[in-house]
C-alpha cells in the first residue's frame, strides 16, 4: 500500500517538484507565508490578501477577484510544469485531455494553497465586525465563484483544443501539429532524454479522481509519436500565456480606469503568474541554455538600462526639465549658503512671525505652538489628522491659531498638509468643518491598488504614456497613479502648485510647513517650502570660519531656474513619502542627478526641524512669545517594554543585526531627539513645554480600550488600511496618555484666554 501511495503520479509530481522546481515551490511558501501572517505583517501585506479591496470597499466582487487571480497563478504552475516535465511521463500522451489530467495530478501544492487562504480569510473576516456575519459566506461563495469561472475558460478551452494519442493518430494529423513537425534526430534525442528521466508511476487519479493503474504497455507506443502529443499541447499553452501576457499590455492602456484597478493582492499574483510562464517557456525552448539565457538577458538589459529609451527618470510634476540641469556640487551648495543669505532669509522669516503675531492683540505675549508629527504612510497620515482635529475642537479652533509651525516626514506632513489646507478654506467659508470625521474616511481610503496596478500594466514594462501638468509633458508611472489616488482621497483640495501657500504663509494666515525629502546621493536634506529656508542648513558661525558641512539644501532657491515654485504640492508630499520600490525615487533636474526618497530616514519625527527653527529665532520668540509649546504626533510608543530574547539559533545570528538595525531606528532617533530637546529646553531663555501625543496598542491594552488580545491590530506601515487598523487608529484618542495630553492643551486655552 505504501509502495503504491509513493509511486502514484500526486505524490512523484510532488517529489519533482521539491527536487527539480524548489523556486516555485518557494514562492508558494512565500505567498502562504503571507496569508498566515508570518511574513510581512509590519509593511501589511497580509491583510491585502486577508482583506482585499475593489472600488474602495471590501465586498464579494474584491474576493471574486481574489478567486479569479489564485485560479491564474495555479494554471501558470500547472502549465509551467507541464511544459518543463510532462514529458518525463509518457503515460500521459496515451490518455484524453492529458494536460487536464495533469493538472488533476499536480494539485497537491495549490490545493494546500486555496485551504490555507480560505480558512485564513474565513477568520480573519469573522473578527473585522462585519456588519451581517454572513457576508463572510457570500466572501467565500464569490472567491470559489471566480476561480471555478476561471479553471472553467482555461480547461475548457484545453478540453476543446489538446488531443491524446489516439485521437491524433486515428487518421490525418493535426493541421497545427504538421507546422510543429519533429525532426527524426530531435524525435531520437528527445526520446533518449525521455526515457533517462521518466519516473515510475503505477497510479494516477482520473478526472472524476478516481485511482486508476498506468498501462503497463506504454513502451510500444512510437515514441516520435508520443512526442508530438506532448508538443501540440505546448502550442496550446504558449497560446494560453501570450493571451494573458497580452492582456496585461493592454490594461495597461486603461489603467487609470477605477474599474480596471484589481485589488493589490490579485495584482501580485498575476505578476508572480506571469513571470512562472515566462521562465516555462524559456526553459521548454532553451532547454539546457536556459540559465545562460536568463544571464545573458540580465547582462544586455543591465548594460542598456541606463540608455534613454529604458532609463526614463521619474520627474517631479511641475518642473522645467528642458533648461540646462543646475550644477549639483559641493562649491554651488556653499555659495547659495552665503551669510548674506541666511540673514535675509532670517530677516524674511522674522517679518512673517511679526504677522502671525499680529494676530494676538493682548497684552500678554501668546504662545507659539509648533506641531511635529512622525512618517508612517497611511497610519501616520490618519493618525495625525484626527490629533488635529481633536485639538481643533478645543475651544472652537482658537487654539490652532497659536500654531505657527508643523514638520514631520511622510504620511504626518501629508495629514498636517491636509488639516492646514481644510483650515485655510475654513476662514473663507464658514461652512467648512475641518473637524468633520468626512475628510477621516477619504484620508484613509486605499491608495495602494493603483500602485500596484500601475507597477504590473506599466512601469515594469514599457511607460510610454504621458500627461499634461502645467503646460508640461510627464511621463504616467506608479508616482503618477498615487498622485492622483491621493488627490481624489484628499477631495482634490491639494492639487495646487508650492507657490499657492506663499501669501497664506507670509500673512499668518496658517502655519508654516516644510515639506523635507532625503537627498541620496549625500545623505543631506531637501526642504520644500514657497519661503527659503537656507537657516536651516548651515549656523551662522559655520559660514564665518568653522568647517560646517551644509546639512541640507534650499529647494526654491537651488531649483530657481526650473519653476520651483510651479512644484505640484502634491508631488512635494510624495517626495516626503517616497516608500522603496512602491513609489519611485523622484529625479530632479540637477547635474549630477539630485534623487530624493523618504525623509523619515534622517528624521522621522520633525522634531530637528522644530528645534532648529526655535534655535534660529530664539531671540525673537523671547522677546514675542510667552514660551514653545511643541506638540508631538508620534505613529508609535516613545517608550515601550524591552522584549524577551531566546537564545538565538545560527540563521538568527545572521539577520539579527540587520533586523536589529531596523526595528531600533526609531529608539534610535527618539533617544537623539530627547537629547537635543533637553539641550534646547535647558539652553533657551524661554520654556519649552513638549505636549505628546502617541500611537499605542500598549497603552489601549493596558487601558481596558480592546475586547481581548486577538483583536488587537497594530496599523501597519502601508498606504492601505484595514477596518480594524482604522478603528485601531481612531480609538487610540481614548489612551490615558492622550487624553491627558488633549487635557492639558485644554488647560493652556484657559490661560491664554486669560
Amino acid at each position: 500500500m505504501i509502495k503504491q501511495v509513493w509511486h502514484s503520479f500526486p505524490i512523484q509530481l510532488l517529489v519533482l517538484h521539491l527536487q527539480k522546481n524548489l523556486a516555485l515551490i518557494i514562492i508558494w511558501g512565500i505567498l502562504l507565508g503571507f496569508i498566515v501572517q508570518d511574513l510581512g505583517v509590519t509593511l501589511g501585506i497580509p491583510f491585502l490578501f486577508l482583506d482585499p479591496e475593489y472600488l474602495h470597499e471590501v465586498s464579494w466582487l474584491s474576493f471574486m477577484l481574489m478567486g479569479i487571480g489564485a485560479a491564474i497563478l495555479t494554471m501558470a504552475f500547472h502549465m509551467t510544469t507541464y511544459i518543463m516535465d510532462g514529458r518525463r511521463f509518457s503515460f500521459l500522451a496515451i490518455l484524453d485531455r492529458p494536460f487536464i489530467h495533469f493538472c488533476v495530478n499536480n494539485s497537491i501544492i495549490p490545493l494546500i494553497f486555496f485551504l490555507v487562504y480560505i480558512l485564513s480569510f474565513v477568520s480573519f473576516q469573522m473578527k473585522n465586525d462585519l456588519e451581517n456575519p454572513w457576508e463572510v459566506i457570500h466572501f467565500f461563495l464569490a472567491f470559489s465563484a471566480g476561480s471555478a469561472g476561471m479553471f472553467g475558460l482555461i480547461f475548457g478551452y484545453f478540453a476543446l483544443t489538446n488531443k491524446g494519442f489516439f485521437v491524433l493518430f486515428a487518421g490525418n494529423l493535426d493541421k497545427r501539429l504538421r507546422k510543429v513537425r519533429l525532426t527524426r534526430s530531435r524525435a531520437i534525442s528527445q526520446y533518449k532524454e525521455l526515457k533517462n528521466q521518466n519516473r515510475q508511476v503505477d497510479v494516477y487519479l482520473d478526472l472524476k479522481l478516481r485511482p486508476v493503474a498506468v498501462r503497463g504497455d506504454i513502451s510500444r507506443f512510437e515514441a516520435a509519436k508520443l512526442l508530438k502529443v506532448f508538443n501540440q499541447n505546448h502550442l496550446n499553452l504558449f497560446f494560453i500565456q501570450l493571451f494573458l501576457i497580452s492582456l496585461v499590455l493592454i490594461l495597461g492602456f486603461f489603467k487609470e480606469l477605477p474599474v480596471l484597478q484589481l485589488p493589490a493582492a490579485m495584482s501580485v499574483m498575476i505578476l508572480v503568474s506571469i513571470l512562472v510562464m515566462v521562465v516555462g517557456a524559456v526553459s521548454f525552448w532553451l532547454k539546457n541554455w536556459t540559465t545562460l539565457a536568463i544571464i545573458g538577458f540580465l547582462v544586455v538589459v543591465n548594460y542598456f538600462s541606463n540608455f534613454d529609451f529604458l532609463n526614463r527618470p521619474h520627474e517631479a510634476f511641475g518642473m522645467d526639465y528642458e533648461r540646462e540641469p543646475a550644477e549639483y556640487t559641493l562649491a554651488r551648495l556653499d555659495a547659495l549658503l552665503h551669510e548674506d543669505t541666511i540673514r535675509k532669509d532670517r530677516a524674511q522669516f522674522e517679518e512673517i512671525l511679526n504677522n502671525w503675531r499680529s494676530k494676538f492683540t493682548d497684552s500678554v505675549p501668546p504662545k507659539l505652538f509648533i506641531v511635529t508629527a512622525s512618517g508612517g504612510g497611511q497610519r501616520a497620515a490618519l493618525w495625525t489628522l484626527h490629533v488635529l482635529q481633536n485639538i481643533y475642537r478645543i475651544d472652537s479652533g482658537s487654539l490652532i491659531k497659536n500654531v505657527e509651525l508643523m514638520t514631520g516626514a511622510s504620511g504626518g506632513v501629508l495629514g498636517e498638509a491636509l488639516f492646514r489646507e481644510i483650515y485655510l478654506q475654513s476662514l473663507e467659508d464658514s461652512k467648512i468643518d475641518p473637524g468633520s470625521t468626512v475628510y477621516l474616511d477619504q484620508l484613509s481610503a486605499d491608495n495602494l491598488n493603483p500602485i500596484i496596478f500601475t507597477l504590473l500594466v506599466n512601469d515594469l514594462l514599457i511607460r510610454n504614456q504621458y500627461f499634461e501638468y502645467n503646460g508640461r509633458k510627464y511621463l504616467k508611472d506608479r508616482g503618477f497613479a498615487f498622485e492622483k489616488q491621493l488627490n481624489e482621497n484628499t477631495l482634490g483640495v491639494l492639487n495646487k502648485p508650492l507657490s499657492a501657500y506663499r501669501d497664506p504663509e507670509a500673512s499668518g494666515q496658517i502655519p508654516l510647513l516644510p515639506v523635507t525629502s532625503l537627498i541620496t546621493n549625500d545623505g543631506r536634506k531637501l526642504v520644500i517650502s514657497p519661503h527659503s529656508m537656507s537657516f536651516l542648513g548651515a549656523s551662522m558661525l559655520g559660514l564665518t570660519g568653522i568647517n560646517e558641512k551644509p546639512q541640507s539644501v534650499d529647494f526654491t532657491r537651488f531649483f530657481a531656474d526650473h519653476d520651483a515654485m510651479d512644484l505640484r504640492f502634491l508631488t512635494a508630499l510624495r517626495m516626503s513619502a517616497t516608500f522603496p520600490f512602491i513609489t519611485p525615487n523622484i529625479e530632479l533636474p540637477s547635474e549630477p542627478s539630485m534623487e530624493t526618497m523618504d525623509t523619515g530616514l534622517s528624521d522621522n519625527f520633525g522634531i530637528q526641524d522644530a528645534l532648529r527653527f526655535i534655535y534660529v529665532f530664539q531671540s525673537w520668540i523671547a522677546q514675542n512669545t510667552s514660551g514653545v509649546v511643541l506638540v508631538t504626533i508620534r505613529d508609535s510608543e516613545k517608550s515601550s517594554e524591552i522584549p524577551a530574547t531566546d537564545p538565538p539559533k545560527i540563521l538568527n545570528k545572521l539577520f539579527t543585526p540587520l533586523r536589529n538595525i531596523y526595528s531600533n531606528w526609531d529608539n534610535v532617533q527618539t533617544i537623539q531627539n530627547e537629547v537635543l530637546h533637553n539641550y534646547m529646553n535647558e539652553s533657551m531663555p524661554f520654556e519649552i513645554e513638549k505636549v505628546e501625543f502617541e500611537y499605542s496598542l500598549e497603552e489601549m491594552q493596558e487601558d481596558d480600550l480592546t475586547e481581548s488580545q486577538e483583536n488587537l491590530q497594530r496599523a501597519s506601515l502601508n498606504w492601505r488600511l484595514t477596518a480594524r487598523e482604522k478603528r485601531s487608529i481612531l480609538e487610540n484618542i481614548k489612551t490615558k496618555k492622550n487624553q491627558a495630553a488633549l487635557k492639558r492643551l485644554e488647560e493652556l486655552a484657559v490661560e491664554i484666554k486669560k
